[in-house]
């Protein structure tokens, strides 16, 4: 079976609330053991290089940086950029105890 990566792309202006997470967390239940890696959302990010509109996805790397901007300051290195290529930078955040609990939530009541 081949993986394929889910890059989610939201509003600019977008926020997590705590009333979508559910909805978030029965789908990613509902693709059961197809999900591979729940991933995290993104608030902050940045694009080095080319546009979006420009460029399509080409793969990813999780990174680890003190901030946003160390982070884009580590992207700025990126080989891919010379071929007129770009990084998005994200912020990611760790649910992994927020869904523990919806779980517990869910099945334990």
């Amino acid at each position: 079976m081949t993986s394929y990566l889910f890059s989610f792309r939201g509003p600019r202006d977008s926020v997590l609330l705590p009333e979508t997470f559910d909805a978030w967390a029965r789908w990613q239940l509902q693709l059961g053991p197809r999900l591979k890696d729940r991933g995290y959302p993104a608030l902050a990010a940045e694009i080095v290089g080319a546009s979006a509109e420009a460029t399509t996805l080409g793969g990813y790397s999780v990174i680890r940086a003190t901030s946003l901007a160390a982070a884009v300051e580590l992207a700025r290195g990126c080989p891919h950029l010379q071929d007129g290529g770009a990084v998005e930078v994200a912020e990611l955040v760790n649910n992994d105890d927020t869904f523990d609990r919806w779980l517990a939530q869910q099945f334990c009541s």
